[in-house]
């Protein structure tokens, strides 16, 4: 019998420039997370469980959010992330305020995960069909060295209110991730799009596929991120903003030779939240997704 994935959520981020905690606001006409769209189109996926990553100070307000509409649905399981989860005691910083990222925050995860599983942003809208094709690829597909990651056009995530960061991905003639740049200070002028972060003007091709963090990994790749934050952290120990990402652990493994990621065509609807402004677009387009019976009146 094949394993259920399971789907990783990582919830433990600052919210800072949206001004509030986001993974928990409610933007569904029936005060529903962006999150519980998520979980939803999961379960209807085939995924068998979700594994909540929350700082210690949110965790009691979304075990109250989310066990209720949950129980019976899916198994849960939760993980606090702190600034010293997985540092050795000579190697912790003892003035930094910041996470140390995704991939850090997948590490965190490394006990509560033995199967394949899916990672996504807890504040990102994704969509039925990145969750079907993901779900369809870790139940049948992903194997030690071969991972995927969910690619969206540039065009369909940018935000109207304000410049955004992607994750840039440069591919094989398979289609295939070969490795990926962080792009940032991304907008829309006049006709193209145009990255200006890093003193560095760049245009960037209208159909060009970026990542909004949505991997599905082999749970042998906890392994691999213990491995290179092993690497990070005493590399970084006068960095108090340093911080170890996903794409840095996909692309060292391509570099290595020691994985692929296939970038999987599924990534069709996304919206997320990144300024306050960005609410009320997002709380119309879950409206219309219930109005064209993509969700029932309630989701629960």
């Amino acid at each position: 019998m094949t394993q259920k994935p399971t789907l990783l959520v990582l919830a433990a981020g600052m919210g800072s420039r949206y001004g509030g905690d986001k993974q928990i606001d409610g933007f569904g006409p029936n005060g529903e997370t962006i999150l519980e769209y998520s979980i939803y189109d999961a379960i209807k996926a085939g995924f068998g469980k979700v594994v909540f990553i929350v700082r210690q100070e949110i965790l009691e307000e979304a075990k109250e959010i989310f066990l209720p509409k949950l129980e019976g649905k899916i198994e849960v399981d939760w993980v606090v992330q702190t600034l010293n989860s997985f540092v050795p005691e000579e190697l912790k910083q003892k003035d930094r305020k910041k996470p140390f990222g995704t991939a850090h925050a997948v590490l965190c995860a490394k006990d509560a995960i033995n199967e394949p599983f899916a990672v996504i942003n807890a504040d990102d809208f994704y969509g039925k069909e990145a969750f079907d094709v993901l779900g369809k690829f870790l139940a049948t597909d992903v194997k030690p060295d071969l991972h995927a990651m969910v690619g969206y056009a540039v065009q369909n995530v940018l935000s109207d209110n304000g410049t955004v960061s992607r994750g840039v991905c440069e591919t094989n003639e398979k289609g295939q991730l070969i490795g990926m740049v962080e792009r940032t200070s991304i907008a829309r002028e006049g006709d193209k799009i145009i990255s200006r972060g890093e003193g560095e003007v760049f245009e960037i091709p209208e159909d060009t596929p970026v990542s909004m963090n949505f991997w599905g990994f082999h749970q042998c790749v906890f392994g691999e991120i213990e491995r290179m934050w092993a690497e990070f952290l005493p590399a970084n120990l006068d960095n108090l903003k340093s911080e170890f990402y996903i794409p840095t652990v996909a692309n060292n493994l391509i570099k290595e030779g020691k994985a692929a990621y296939e970038i999987l065509p599924g990534g069709k609807t996304w919206f997320g939240v990144t300024y306050s402004d960005d609410k009320p677009i997002v709380i119309a387009a879950l409206q219309k997704l219930h109005d064209e019976g993509e969700y029932p009146a309630q989701l629960w």
